[in-house]
C-alpha cells in the first residue's frame, strides 16, 4: 500500500505541475508557448480558465492529503531510508568475558644504542676521504 501511495502521490504531483503550467498568467503560461493560447481554449472550450482552476484546486488538495498520509505512515514505520542499510548492534551482557590481551613483551631496561653514531654529513666526508681502491 505504501508503494501505491507513493506512485499516486507522484502522479498527483505531475498533474498539479501540468495544471499550473497550463494556466494563462501574466506571461501567458505554457498554453501560449505551444500554440499561442488557442490550444487550451480549443481543447477545453471557452471555460478553460475555470476548468484549470478547479483542476488545480483538486490536485492541490490531493497533494496535501497524500503528503500528510505519507508523513504519518513513515513516522509510524519508525525507520528512515538512511537506516535501512545499517546492521543492528549486538547486545553485550555483563557476563560476557572480555578477552585478555596477548602477552606483551616488556621493553628492555637499557636502550640499545649503536656504538658509534655517524651523521649523514660525516658519512659523506668519510667516503670522500677513503682511498679510491678501498671502495
Amino acid at each position: 500500500m505504501y508503494i501505491l501511495l507513493i506512485i499516486f502521490h507522484v502522479i498527483i504531483c505531475l498533474g498539479l505541475i501540468a495544471t499550473i503550467l497550463l494556466q494563462a498568467g501574466r506571461g501567458g503560461g505554457l498554453a501560449e508557448a505551444f500554440g499561442g493560447g488557442e490550444s487550451a481554449q480549443s481543447l477545453l472550450g471557452t471555460q478553460a480558465p475555470e476548468v484549470l482552476k478547479k483542476a488545480t484546486e483538486i490536485a492541490a488538495i490531493l497533494f496535501l492529503v497524500t503528503s500528510l498520509t505519507l508523513g504519518m505512515i513513515t513516522a509510524r514505520r519508525g525507520r528512515s531510508l538512511f537506516e535501512t542499510g545499517r546492521v543492528p548492534a549486538l547486545p553485550v551482557s555483563p557476563e560476557t568475558p572480555i578477552a585478555a590481551p596477548k602477552d606483551i613483551p616488556e621493553a628492555p631496561a637499557e636502550a640499545e644504542t649503536p656504538a658509534e653514531t655517524v651523521s649523514p654529513a660525516e658519512a659523506v666526508e668519510q667516503t670522500e676521504q677513503a682511498p679510491s681502491g678501498a671502495q
